[in-house]
């Protein structure tokens, strides 16, 4: 019961309200189970099919940018809460826990094993009710290999999540973070290739 108390003179958690909870509109329960079902068309395409892969998902709402890529093994949890900006890209199994909205920018890229995680609970209710809490990833922003970007969070434009970073802030645009938790390291800066060329 939601008023029992437990050791520490704390209300209790309603596990078995929590487990009896249909967060889901029925809409949305019918669109897992058919995501299921296509979900071996996506995972067993071979690599180079990008386009069979868009085309996929779009077909389950997502909002898929010109030439994004979007590896087999990715794992899109609800694709029509995903929008993918154009040029960007989810590498090799990379999660997108998209309970929430998740918004990947213009060419930005989720490398291999990263995990965007648009979806917790409110530890404050006993009940232990969902929240979709939305994810941004700003254009031309990169989150490295295994890192994990939280609910809510937004990662601004051009900014770098180092490989197993945890982002539990925001990112500000065009910097680098690093550790757990996350903490800006330095600003990123792109050269131009004619400079490059002059070195």
């Amino acid at each position: 019961m939601l008023n029992q108390l437990g050791s520490r003179g704390m209300e209790r958690l309603d596990v078995t309200a929590c487990r009896e909870a249909r967060p889901y509109r029925a809409r949305e329960y019918l669109g897992r189970v058919l995501w299921s079902l296509a979900t071996p068309l996506f995972r067993l395409s071979p690599r180079p099919l990008f386009g069979w892969r868009r085309l996929l998902l779009r077909a389950f709402g997502a909002r898929i940018g010109r030439d994004a890529h979007v590896y087999p093994s990715a794992r899109i949890y609800l694709p029509w809460t995903l929008t993918l900006g154009e040029q960007a890209s989810i590498g090799e199994w990379a999660l997108i826990y998209n309970l929430g909205p998740v918004i990947v920018g213009d060419r930005a890229t989720i490398s291999h094993r990263a995990h965007l995680c648009a979806g917790t609970h409110d530890y404050r209710d006993p009940a232990l009710p969902l929240l979709r809490l939305p994810i941004e990833i700003g254009p031309q922003a990169w989150v490295c290999a295994d890192a994990f970007v939280g609910p809510g969070r937004r990662v601004g434009e051009g900014a770098i999540v180092g490989a197993a970073a945890v982002v539990v802030a925001d990112v500000p645009d065009w910097q680098i973070v690093s550790g757990n938790p996350a903490r800006i390291i330095k600003q990123r800066v792109l050269r131009c290739r004619d400079e490059e060329e002059n070195e």
